[in-house]
């Protein structure tokens, strides 16, 4: 594997990447597909976005619990 395909393969795992998403990944490296390598880079971090807000949602919902804790102790 070459040192670039290692760095490629290194940050999506760091992102969150599944193995799924490494090894299509890995595959449109090697066939040299630029074009659609971006287009997975992009589904990738579409997917990593939902996460993100999923989280987000989750944390607005204990912050509103704790705010009305707050006003509940006050």
């Amino acid at each position: 594997m070459n040192e670039d395909l290692e760095k490629i393969l290194s940050t999506l795992s760091d992102a969150g990447c599944g193995s799924g998403e490494l090894e299509n990944a890995k595959q449109l490296c090697e066939a040299g597909d630029a074009e659609s390598l971006i287009r997975h880079f992009r589904k990738c971090r579409s997917k990593r976005m939902a996460e993100l807000h999923e989280v987000q949602r989750k944390v607005d919902r204990l912050d509103f619990l704790i705010r009305q804790m707050m006003k509940a102790i006050q």
